[in-house]
C-alpha cells in the first residue's frame, strides 16, 4: 500500500476509515484516522482499500458524506435479481458499476458497505460475493421476519415490565408467559431450573442481579408474587388449582345428586349430634352422639362424613382426590382434597341439614373396652356446631341440658385410662396454630383441653372399631401401626422434669408409624388394630377405608384387592409425606417471620434437650408461642432450665434464626 491510500478496518467491531501514513516493520502499516489518531494494522485487518487516489485524514468526513446517500439496502435486491439467474459473483467494483453506473471510490466503498452488511442476498467468499439461491433468500426473509417479530415482542414486553415496576396495572399477553414462567422457575428452583435463559436475559436488561433472589425480587416488584411467596409449595409437586373439568363435575353433582349406593341408610336424624372443631374449620367430617337405651345402656355414635356418597372408585373426583391425597393446611389457608363447594357443602356434616354419614355405634363395658359395635351408612342432622372452647365451657359449667356431652367426656376419660393400661404412650407437647390473614400473623398455643381430648378419644375409638371390623372380616384396609419404641430407662426419664422436657425425650424415641393392608399393633395408641377413618374429606387413605367398608357392608366385592390397596397406599404415603413437609416448612417460615416482626420482644424459653451438646446447640421451646427452635448457648445450661431470650438475627427466607440471652439468671426446673 502507498501513502495516502484510504483503508477500512474494524475497531471494537465498528467500521473505521483511515489513511495510510507509513510502513511499520516488515508487514504492518501505520494509518491515521480523521481524529488524528494513529493505528497499527496488519494487512489482513484491512477490509477495504482505495488505491490510485491520495487521501488525507481530513478528507474522510467529506468522503463519508458522499457515501451516505448511496447506502440504500433495497437496491441490493435489484442487483441480486439480475445476478442470481447466472449465479454470477460480484465485487464492490462490479456492484458499484451495476448500482451506480460508476466506479468512483465513494461508489465502490458504498457497494462494499452494502455487500458486507448484507445478510440476505449475498454470501462472501474471499473478496467476492456470491448471490444466494431464491430458496435461501426466502428462508432468510422468513427468519428475519420471525426475528423482527420477536424483537418487537421483546420491546413491548419490556415496556409492560417497566409499567408494572412503575406501579401501573398491566395486562400481560400470552407471548409474555414463557418469559414470566422462566423467571418463576429460576426464582423457585435456582440453578436447577430448566430454560433459565429468558429469565437471565430479562434480569440483565433491567440491570438486576442475575440470581434466584434477583428473580424473586423482580416478581415481587412486578406484583406477580407476594413478598412471602411460598417457595416450599412451588417446589413441591402438590397441585393447587382444580382442573375446570373437576370443578364442572363437582358442580353437576351438587345440582343433580347421583343415586345413593347405600339405599338402606339408617335414619339417626332423631339423635342430638355435636360437631366439634376449631372455629375456622369448614370441612366438617365428624360428629358425636349418645343414644340412651331403654335398659340404661349408652350407645356412643361417631358419625363420619360420607364423601363416597358423591363419588365412586376411579371416577373423576376420586382420581383427583387420589392425585392430591390430602388437604394441605397452611397458615395462609388450606388446599383442599376435594373442590371446596363440595367439601364444605354436601360432603360435610353441616348444622341443621340432613347429611349422609358412615356411623360407628359402640357400647363400651365398664372398663371402656368395646362390648359390641355396629357400622352403618346413616342419615344424621347435626344439632350443634361447637368449638372446642364452647365444649370446654359447657363441661366446666356442667350444663344440665347437654347430658350427652358429659357422658361423652366420661367415656373419653375411661378410654384414655384403658389405653394407658394397654401400653399407650401419651406425649403432650404444646402445639402452635399459626394463622395469616391480611398479612397479620397470629400464633395461638393449642392447650390440651378436655374438649380436644374428648374428640381425640372418640376418633381413636372409631379407628379401633374400623380396624376390628377389617380384622374380623379379613377385609383389606389401610391399617396403621407403630412398633414398640425403645424408651430410655425409667430412672433416666424420671431425672428429667415432667412435662415438655420429658415428653420431648420420649418423642425423640418414637418410630414413624407404618401403614399396611393387614392389622398392625399401634404401640403409642395402645391398640392391637387401628385404621384411620375419621377424615375422608381430607385424607385419601381414610376415603379408601370408606370405599372398602361400605362395599363389604353392601355385600359387594371390595373395590380394591389387597395388592391394589398396597400399591395405592405406597403412592398415597409419598404424597402425604410431601404435604406434611410443605406444611412444616411453611409453618416454620411464618413462625420466623412472626419473630422477625417482634424482634424486640423478650421470650420465655424452656431448654428441652441437646441437639449437639459438644457445640452447645440445644432445642428450646418458646412457651408463649409453642415454637421449638435451635439455640446456641454461650454458657452451661441443662434441660429444664428456663431463660429469657431475644431474637439476635433472623432471616425467614434463608431459614436462619439466632437468639441471645438477655439475662444471666436461669431458673432450674424441679425434677418430678
Amino acid at each position: 500500500m502507498e501513502k495516502g491510500t484510504l483503508v477500512e478496518f474494524r475497531l471494537h467491531g465498528e467500521r473505521r476509515l483511515a489513511v495510510v501514513d507509513r510502513p511499520e516493520g516488515k508487514r504492518d502499516w501505520i494509518v491515521i484516522d480523521e481524529r488524528g489518531n494513529s493505528h497499527k494494522l496488519h494487512p489482513r485487518e484491512v477490509t477495504f482499500s482505495a488505491a490510485g487516489q491520495a487521501f488525507k485524514p481530513t478528507d474522510i468526513p467529506g468522503f463519508l458524506k458522499q457515501v451516505q446517500p448511496l447506502l440504500d439496502p433495497s437496491s441490493l435486491e435489484i442487483a441480486w435479481e439480475l445476478l442470481v439467474e447466472d449465479g454470477e459473483a460480484a465485487t464492490p467494483q462490479s456492484m458499484a458499476l451495476l448500482l451506480f453506473s460508476n466506479q468512483e471510490t465513494s461508489m465502490c466503498y458504498a457497494a462494499h458497505c452494502l455487500l458486507s452488511d448484507d445478510k440476505l442476498y449475498f454470501k462472501q467468499k474471499g473478496d467476492r460475493y456470491e448471490p444466494r439461491s431464491a430458496a435461501q433468500v426466502e428462508e432468510l426473509k422468513h427468519q428475519l421476519t420471525v426475528a423482527t417479530q420477536r424483537q418487537q415482542e421483546w420491546q413491548t414486553f419490556l415496556t409492560r415490565v417497566e409499567q408494572a415496576l412503575a406501579g401501573e396495572t398491566v395486562d400481560w399477553q400470552s407471548s409474555d408467559r414463557p418469559r414470566l414462567e422462566s423467571l418463576d422457575r429460576f426464582a423457585t428452583l435456582g440453578e436447577e431450573a430448566s430454560h433459565r435463559a429468558p429469565a437471565l436475559e430479562l434480569l440483565a436488561a433491567l440491570k438486576r442481579p442475575e440470581t434466584p433472589q434477583g428473580a424473586f425480587n423482580l416478581l415481587v416488584d412486578l406484583h406477580i408474587w407476594s413478598p412471602h411467596e411460598n417457595l416450599f409449595l412451588r417446589r413441591s409437586q402438590l397441585p393447587v388449582q382444580f382442573p375446570s373439568r373437576v370443578l364442572d363435575v363437582a358442580q353437576s353433582l351438587i345440582t343433580n345428586p347421583p343415586p345413593d349406593s347405600s339405599s338402606d341408610r339408617l335414619d339417626l336424624s332423631h339423635l342430638k349430634v355435636y360437631t366439634i372443631d376449631d372455629e375456622s374449620t369448614r370441612e366438617i367430617d365428624d360428629g358425636l352422639s349418645v343414644e340412651f337405651l331403654e335398659d340404661g345402656t349408652q350407645r356412643i355414635w361417631i358419625h363420619i362424613a360420607d364423601p363416597t356418597r358423591w363419588l365412586a372408585p376411579g371416577d373423576t373426583l376420586d382420581l383427583e382426590a387420589r392425585r392430591r391425597c390430602t388437604t394441605v393446611y397452611l397458615p395462609t389457608g388450606m388446599i383442599p382434597m376435594f373442590p371446596p363447594d363440595l367439601a364444605t357443602g354436601p360432603m360435610s356434616l353441616v348444622q341443621g341439614r340432613m347429611c349422609c354419614a358412615l356411623s360407628f355405634g359402640v357400647i363400651l363395658d365398664a372398663a371402656g373396652s368395646i362390648q359390641e359395635y355396629v357400622i352403618r351408612p346413616a342419615l344424621v342432622k347435626p344439632t350443634y356446631r361447637l368449638t372446642y372452647e364452647d365444649v370446654d365451657e359447657i363441661l366446666d359449667l356442667g350444663v344440665q341440658a347437654e347430658p350427652e356431652l358429659e357422658a361423652l367426656n366420661q367415656w373419653a376419660k375411661l378410654r384414655f385410662d384403658l389405653r394407658q393400661s394397654q401400653g399407650a404412650i401419651s406425649i403432650r407437647m404444646p402445639e402452635s396454630s399459626i394463622k395469616v390473614e391480611d398479612d397479620e400473623i397470629t400464633i395461638d398455643v393449642l392447650d390440651d383441653s378436655a374438649a380436644r381430648q374428648l374428640v381425640a378419644e372418640m376418633m381413636i375409638l372409631a379407628g379401633e372399631i374400623a380396624g376390628r371390623y377389617g380384622q374380623e372380616q379379613a377385609l383389606p384396609l389401610p391399617f396403621r401401626g407403630q412398633t414398640q419404641p425403645e424408651l430410655p430407662p425409667e430412672d433416666e426419664l424420671k431425672r428429667l422434669p415432667a412435662g415438655p422436657v420429658r415428653d420431648s425425650a420420649i418423642r425423640r424415641c418414637m418410630p414413624r408409624s407404618e401403614v399396611g393392608v393387614t392389622p398392625l399393633r399401634h404401640a403409642s395408641l395402645g391398640l392391637n388394630t387401628y385404621t384411620q377413618v375419621t377424615s375422608p374429606i381430607r385424607r385419601y387413605a381414610d376415603l379408601l377405608a370408606h370405599f372398602q367398608i361400605k362395599a363389604h357392608l353392601r355385600g359387594d366385592e371390595p373395590p380394591f384387592s389387597q395388592q391394589q390397596l398396597t400399591d395405592l397406599l405406597m403412592s398415597v404415603s409419598a404424597t402425604a409425606y410431601e404435604s406434611t413437609l410443605v406444611e412444616r416448612q411453611t409453618n416454620r417460615y411464618w413462625g420466623l417471620e412472626f419473630l422477625r416482626r417482634h424482634s424486640d420482644t423478650v421470650w420465655r424459653a424452656l431448654m428441652l434437650r441437646w441437639l449437639r451438646e459438644h457445640e452447645s446447640l440445644g432445642l428450646v421451646l418458646l412457651e408463649d408461642l409453642g415454637l421449638e427452635l435451635a439455640m446456641r448457648f454461650d454458657r452451661s445450661v441443662e434441660p429444664g432450665d428456663r431463660l429469657d431470650i431475644q431474637v439476635a438475627y433472623v432471616d425467614p427466607r434463608q431459614d436462619v434464626i439466632q437468639f441471645r440471652e438477655i439475662s444471666s439468671t436461669i431458673s432450674h426446673a424441679t425434677i418430678g
